[in-house]
Formats: C-alpha cells, structure tokens, sequence
C-alpha cells in the first residue's frame, strides 16, 4: 500500500539520497547464512521501484534418470509498471536463467518474455504473485543458477542466485537431493502443490508436501531412510514499547528461536531395497503457525550418514501481506493501550472485529478521507516491514518493524559488526532521534536469523507517546519525521 501524503513526506533531497544509501541496510532482518544441508529458501529483496522476484532451483532425475533443474521463479503483481490499453492493464517482463556447473564445464539458458495481464486498479497494491516454473535439461553435476528479471516497461532489472545439484545415476555413490517444499493454496482453482521459494509460508495453505531423491546404485546395500518433522520454541511476540526494560538474555525474546527446544511432530522410518532413484513424498495437512524442520538422514550398512533438510516458517494468513481483519488488527498493537488492544484480539467474528478497527481509526482521526490516507500509511508501513525484516516471526513484530512502522525509514543507518543506529537527524548525538539496536547472536550455519534487539529506555516514553499521537490525530500525514 502506497499513499501520495507518505512519498510527499518523504522527500528532500539530501535526505532521498541518504534513503538509497538505507536500502540495501534495512535488508539486514532478513540476512541469513547458509548450510549447505539445510533449504531456508530465498529471502525477500524489497527496492522500491524494482520488480519483486522470489526464487527456486531443485536438481532432480526424471523417471528416465534424466538431469532436471526444477526451476520456479515468482513476481510480485504490484511491483511492476503497467500499461492501460483497451481497458487492460499490461506489464510486460523478460525472465533469464543461466545455470552453470561450478567446475566451468558446462552452461545452460533459458529465456523467456511475459505479458501479465490485469483489470485496471488492481495491480497498484496487489502482492500476490505471477509464478514461473520450467525444467532445465541439464547433465548431472553442481550448478550455480543466476536468475534475472527486467521489467521492460521501467527497463529495471533485478538478479538473483541460488544453487542447485543433480547426483549422476551412474555413479555407485549414495546420494541425496535437496528437500523441497512444495504447497496447495487454498484460494487457488488449480488443486496443485507450487514450490515455495522463501523462509515463510502463509497459514492458509491447505496442505504442505516435501518431496527429496535418494539414489543407490548398490544392489546388495539397502538404505535406511529416517525423516522427522520438527518444530521449534521460538518468539511470537509483538515488540515491546521503546520505554520497557530491555529483555533478559535468558528469554525467548533474547534468543529469538532455540533449536534446543524441539517438539516431534512426526517420525517415519523406511528401508530402501531396490537400486536406483526414488523419489519419496511426503505430505501433511495445515499446520499451526510457528517454525518447523523436516530432515530426512539416510544410513547405508556400514552406518555412513547423508542428511539434509528444509527450513520453513507457517506465518499469518496472507503473509507478507494484510487482507483479514485479523491481519489489520494485530499491528494495531502498536497504537493501542494493553487493555484496549486486548479487548480488540477478544473479538472471532470477522465482521465485527472489521468494525471495530474502523471504529478505532474512524474515532481517533476524525475525518474519513484523512482516516483512509493515514491507513494506507500505516499498513503500507507493515507491510513493508514484513518484506524488510522477517525471520522467525513477521517483520512487524520485530523491534526494527516496530520502529520503522512508527517512524518510517531512517535517514541514516550506521552499521557496526553487531550494532546498528537508526538517525533521523542530522545530528547524530540528539538522543531524541537517534536509536541503537544490538544484535542477540551472530549469524552461522545454525542460527541463520538476524535478531537486533532495540536498546530500550525509560526516557523514550514520551519519545514513543508524542510519535504514536501524530498517528492517532493524522498528523503524521504532515509530518517530516
């Protein structure tokens, strides 16, 4: 959601040039570093202006055992520039894949070009997303696979890479394939499982498949194949107000997600007898939100191990995206008072909970028209921050979702090895616009999360009463900081 008083807002020009500077930097939520045996997805790339593309690469063998690259590409509807003609609305985009095999032996490309159409004024907010999956012919080996999209209409272009590896059939080596997740939306016509490419899987899904390759060309050494679904503590708060103690590094909130902390939800064990490729599936029904694990290990007869495993996060609703009343209500705890905002999540019937949000806007802002821009304002905020700093839970739950819904992007960003100020002033000692986040845990193989954590204080209670007033009144909509 954009609104014309935010980008009016916005502007000056020493300030929009430091705003570039800040893209790339407020990415840092949704950082994460990679095991080679562990499939997180992509993570989301948000710059304002350029075409949204979230990817996918999966080495398989076909049914003839021959070398696929299971390739899905999605773009996000409302990133592009579109062209009314005849009363539809037109983007038009160019999509390259390159995959390369890692030792320079080989390459392979695909090129193709889109027209996507639409209604008229749909397109403007809409975040669902125009899926692409191909397979490349390729021969066994290890890939990297460079995506690039350019919408035409704005001549941007946006590149994106990932890796994938396809054992040789040939080979008397075992081997297993990546995990990948696939799953059935429920608002989908088409009763078909499309790969997920990120961390995070909206809750209404209707089912999940994990689906992964075994090859064993040892007649006389059958396989034990062991997968386990996991699912892990992890925080699933909103953040506190900016003038509460800061958490204790015991806490959850601390930590973030503790991989210590699992709980079983499923365990399967399988003997694998005949040689050859399988592919082996498996599906669950809706699961509730939170942070899981499938792993699948398998052990040949002199106890030699192969694991890997798919990393994955069931969101809210329409992650990252705002459609229920539930998914407007929840932000709103940023606005509200603890009793008011309890009685706001005590109401289920979905039409009065909508009423009660208007209510609450409608009440506060005062006039209509200026209540429907200050909206757009603060959800385009949510949203935004979903897309930006995402890890174990929504974006907008984080400290830094938290204070770029209040206060929107910084000026300027400073970055230490574990420490980041967030300025909205020129003068970097002012205490009154200057915020410093301290980062739990460094990222590694294990803990792939960005968790900055802002350094509260009791002397920002007025900081964050004035700020969430100019909301309540409208004023933000006037408003340089």
């Amino acid at each position: 959601m954009h609104s014309e008083n935010e980008c009016t807002m916005r502007y000056n020009p020493l300030k929009h040039i430091i705003l570039i500077i800040v893209t790339a930097v407020l990415a840092v939520g949704c950082a994460t570093t990679k095991d080679p045996n562990v499939e997180r997805g992509t993570d989301y790339q948000y710059r304002e202006g350029y075409p949204e593309l979230r990817i996918a690469a999966i080495g398989l063998l076909d049914e003839n055992d021959n070398a696929l690259i299971n390739v899905t590409a999605e773009v996000v509807y409302g990133s592009l520039i579109y062209v009314t003609d005849n009363d539809v609305s037109k983007a038009n985009v160019v999509l390259e894949i390159r995959a390369s095999q890692v030792d320079g032996s080989a390459s392979y490309q695909f090129r193709e070009a889109y027209e996507i159409s639409m209604e008229p004024g749909t397109h403007q907010m809409n975040q669902d997303v125009f899926t692409i999956i191909e397979d490349l012919e390729v021969e066994p080996g290890e890939y990297d696979v460079n995506f690039s999209l350019t919408d035409l209409a704005s001549d941007k272009t946006v590149n994106r890479r990932t890796s994938a590896q396809i054992p040789d059939p040939e080979s008397p080596v075992v081997n297993l394939t990546t995990v990948r997740l696939s799953a059935k939306d429920l608002d989908s016509n088409e009763a078909i499982f499309v790969p997920i490419t990120t961390y995070n899987v909206p809750s209404r899904v209707d089912s999940l498949k994990f689906d992964f390759q075994v090859t064993n060309n040892d007649v006389d050494e059958p396989l034990t194949v062991e997968t386990r679904l996991l699912k892990f503590r992890a925080d699933s708060t909103p953040a506190s107000p900016m003038h509460f103690n800061n958490y204790s590094p015991s806490s959850i909130q601390y930590r973030g997600i503790d991989y210590r902390d699992e709980e079983e939800i499923d365990s399967n064990v399988r003997l694998l007898d005949d040689p050859g490729s399988v592919l082996i599936e498996f599906k669950y029904a809706t699961l509730e939100r939170g942070n899981y694990r499938f792993e699948v290990e398998i052990i040949d007869q002199d106890g030699e191990t192969q694991y890997r495993a798919r990393d994955f996060s069931i969101k809210s609703e329409n992650f990252p995206n705002l459609f229920t009343p539930r998914e407007l209500a929840e932000p709103l705890a940023y606005l509200m008072n603890r009793r008011e905002y309890e009685r706001l999540m005590e109401i289920q019937d979905p039409d009065s909970l909508k009423e009660a949000i208007d209510r609450f806007w409608l009440t506060n802002v005062g006039s209509q028209s200026r209540a429907k821009s200050v909206i757009n304002l603060y959800y385009d905020r949510v949203e935004q921050a979903n897309k930006h700093f995402t890890n174990f839970k929504e974006g907008w739950k984080t400290d830094m979702g938290m204070m770029y819904i209040l206060f929107g992007p910084p000026w300027y960003v400073d970055s230490r090895l574990n420490s980041v100020r967030w300025s909205y002033s020129y003068n970097s000692a002012d205490p009154y616009y200057n915020f410093y986040f301290e980062r739990t845990r460094t990222p590694n193989r294990y803990y792939p999360f960005d968790n900055y954590l802002l350094q509260r204080s009791g002397e920002y209670f007025n900081r964050q009463y004035q700020q969430v007033q100019l909301w309540l009144t409208g004023l933000i909509l006037n408003r340089n900081r």
